[in-house]
């Protein structure tokens, strides 16, 4: 168990140590590196991570606070069961990372790849996906309502019992969906309509 709080590192290779159950506060990363490291259960709030590489790490039941991971790579990452509340993740990769019991909790997750993620069941509500890629994921029954999901990608996402309303879907590709069993508002359902060429009003 170690804390770093007030630190900043610049190009470090941190993959190689053991960084479990460890905390830390109001540090920078810019660049660093944390490929195939053991990151289990550490506890970050009020961090940045910038461009840095988390790529094969395990961070299961890690606990992120307030924390940004700006332009990061989590491809390949164990994120089992472990918890995103009110960060900012925008322009990160999460392409083949295990997602299973993920908790996110509001936050910006803007120009994230989120391709094929699994993601069914998952309260979603409030986060923002401005213009993430959300194709080929599993959203079935996950509720996203009040949603930011302007220009989000969603071609062959799974959406059966998917809650979407209240979301704003300006400029999403309404003809890629299978919106079958998609819980919608009417404003949504006007875009869907006019999407398929249907003359409303």
């Amino acid at each position: 168990m170690f804390q770093h709080s007030h630190q900043k590192y610049v190009d470090v290779a941190f993959g190689a140590q053991d960084l479990r159950y460890g905390e830390l506060i109001s540090c920078t990363f810019t660049r660093c590196s944390f490929v195939n490291g053991s990151l289990d259960e550490i506890a970050s709030s009020n961090c940045r991570f910038i461009d840095c590489d988390f790529r094969g790490a395990s961070l299961n039941g890690s606990i992120h606070k307030e924390s940004a991971f700006e332009n990061c790579s989590f491809s390949e990452a164990n994120l089992f069961v472990s918890k995103f509340d009110q960060c900012k993740m925008t322009g990160s990769d999460f392409s083949g990372s295990n997602m299973d019991g993920i908790t996110i909790v509001q936050g910006d997750w803007s120009y994230t790849n989120l391709r094929h993620a699994r993601l069914a069941k998952q309260n979603l509500r409030g986060v923002k996906f401005y213009e993430a890629d959300l194709s080929g994921a599993n959203l079935e029954k996950a509720d996203l309502r009040d949603c930011d999901l302007t220009m989000v990608q969603l071609a062959k996402a799974k959406l059966q019992g998917t809650d979407v309303r209240g979301a704003k879907m300006e400029s999403v590709d309404f003809k890629s969906l299978v919106v079958t069993g998609m819980r919608m508002d009417r404003e949504q359902a006007v875009l869907l309509a006019l999407a398929h060429g249907a003359k409303v009003g």
